[in-house]
């Protein structure tokens, strides 16, 4: 394994400025991977408990689930999946069937892009956490879960999202992603205030004049301007890919997880195109290139540091580019909506309690955001954990058992096989009643004050828990403070901004649509 005491490093972006919480290329062509999938917006379900027996003596009990004949089996498990049940319901049937957290099951795409949908599926806040133990399972080559996109779409290379810890290369690419946040923290706040800065303006203009603004383009382009500008200092208006970034992204995107989600077509016409066969890397090698070449004009001192540990120029290229568009835009894009979708349907006495404590605090730090205020607003963070709790932009979360393996839910103890896939589906586990009061709902001020932290170790969004940080022997996001932070960010700067707002939310294929029909100025 890579990760040892001697070599292991924490994730520097808010260690090291956040007060603690507790030679010119050729131009060849070159290819891109995965995310993870949408967020359900159908009403909450209901809370499903399971008759518990004594937790100390768990007995042993077979793993419930049937996968089917093969073929005919993961056919229906994904009919079922997409178009008769829906994702939550899905797995919530399953749960009142075989009266277990932890049951066998298949997971899409299936017949014919994975060869072998058979899964594990872990289900509560007691099993979910082994899918972070990197001495038990293996992360190699499941990012996207029982299927991996094409490393044309990466430009040949196995990116750091699908390496697992125990490959030598896997903790040279996180340290450089580490260097990357560490030397542009200084600019994040500053850019983040520019760049959404123009997207509050233009939400503004939306609405006087149609009386009514989509959030999501206008943060489509905000974020990737943002990230652009802040961890590479360019401004991709000045350059050749011009405001063309978040669209080429969202196809490219879409050439790697269009297999695992549901795009909104006829059933026929995505059962017979994206989940039976790979879209051809030709129909966007162009749109590709843009963005590479964008990206290595733009990278010059990240690919100096990449030589110097030893990893080619053409390979962090890529890694950066998948790390910024599909992992950085692509949790911006998913999250953001859902933070302001959570918040405005809280209503006007929790927008009243953020504005007042925002405003406070940042008089109080003479008038600027600062590190050093935020952490000043414990509602503020709540807020956003709750968000990250409530509707995690990577629900989804695989690993390959390593070797035999006792798995214990709240109830029993469950023999693994080495080899076996393991699958969680994070809302699940962090929604378990067991472990939070009120699961279903939103609640802004869950972990405010010395109990609501205790929880903080069930939130899960990172691919870690969130009381521990990111290291290059462990596979929790890199930017996973840097994710916290901009999150945290979009709050402050919406509510200096603003008193209150109203939404309406709808759905899209990598998670919730908002439009924006209500702005209430800051009054004071």
């Amino acid at each position: 394994m890579a990760s040892s005491a001697s070599t292991t490093l924490s994730s520097p972006f808010l260690r090291l400025e956040l007060p603690s919480r507790t030679k010119k290329r050729s131009s060849s062509i070159i290819p891109v991977p995965s995310i993870r999938a949408s967020v359900s917006e159908k009403p909450p379900l209901p809370a499903v408990s399971v008759t518990s027996p004594e937790p100390s003596k768990l007995p042993i009990r077979k793993i419930p689930g049937d996968c089917g004949f093969p073929v005919i089996g993961p056919l229906k498990d994904r009919q079922d999946y997409f178009y008769k049940q829906g994702r939550d319901e899905f797995f919530k049937s399953r749960i009142q069937k075989y009266q277990s957290t932890v049951f066998r099951t298949n997971m899409p795409p299936g017949p014919f892009l994975a060869p072998n949908p058979n899964v594990v599926v872990l289900l509560d806040a007691k099993t979910f956490p082994i899918l972070f133990d990197n001495s038990k399972v293996d992360k190699r080559d499941v990012f996207t879960g029982t299927f991996m996109p094409s490393t044309q779409l990466t430009g040949g290379y196995r990116v750091l999202s699908y390496l697992d810890p125990s490959e030598p290369k896997h903790s040279l690419l996180k340290q450089l992603m580490f260097f990357l946040l560490k030397s542009r923290r200084a600019h994040v706040i500053s850019e983040f205030h520019a760049s959404y800065k123009d997207l509050f303006h233009e939400l503004e203009a939306n609405l006087a004049e149609a009386g009514k603004a989509s959030f999501g383009d206008a943060n489509d382009q905000a974020a990737f301007n943002f990230l652009a500008r802040s961890l590479f200092n360019s401004n991709p208006a000045d350059t050749k890919l011009g405001r063309d970034g978040p669209k080429i992204v969202q196809k490219w995107v879409l050439f790697q997880l269009g297999p695992i989600l549901r795009l909104g077509l006829p059933q026929f016409l995505e059962e017979s195109t994206i989940r039976s066969f790979r879209l051809p890397f030709s129909l966007i090698q162009k749109d590709y290139q843009r963005l590479y070449d964008f990206f290595y004009q733009s990278s010059g001192s990240v690919l100096d540091e990449a030589e110097r540990l030893g990893i080619t120029r053409d390979e962090a290229c890529h890694n950066l580019l998948f790390a910024t568009c599909f992992n950085s835009f692509g949790g911006m894009k998913l999250f953001f909506p859902n933070v302001l979708k959570w918040i405005g349907r809280a209503g006007v006495k929790l927008h009243a309690r953020l504005a007042e404590e925002i405003r406070s605090a940042v008089r109080g730090a003479g008038g600027e955001i600062t590190m050093a205020a935020m952490e000043n607003m414990p509602l503020m963070k709540s807020v956003v954990y709750e968000a990250f709790r409530i509707d995690p932009p990577v629900p989804l979360q695989f690993g390959r058992a390593k070797r035999d393996l006792i798995i214990e839910s709240h109830d029993h103890a469950f023999q693994v096989k080495e080899g076996e896939m393991l699958f969680g589906y994070q809302p699940f586990a962090t929604k378990d009643p067991r472990i939070f009061e009120r699961a279903e709902e939103f609640v802004g001020d869950r972990f405010v004050g010395e109990e609501g932290e205790k929880l903080l170790k069930h939130v899960l969004w990172s691919n870690g828990p969130e009381t521990e940080s990111p290291t290059i022997g462990n596979k929790q996001c890199a930017g996973k403070d840097f994710v916290t932070l901009v999150s945290r960010l979009l709050v402050v700067e919406f509510f200096l901004r603003y008193d209150s707002f109203e939404i309406q939310v709808g759905t899209s294929p990598l998670g919730s649509s908002v439009t924006i029909t209500s702005l209430k100025r800051a009054s004071f």
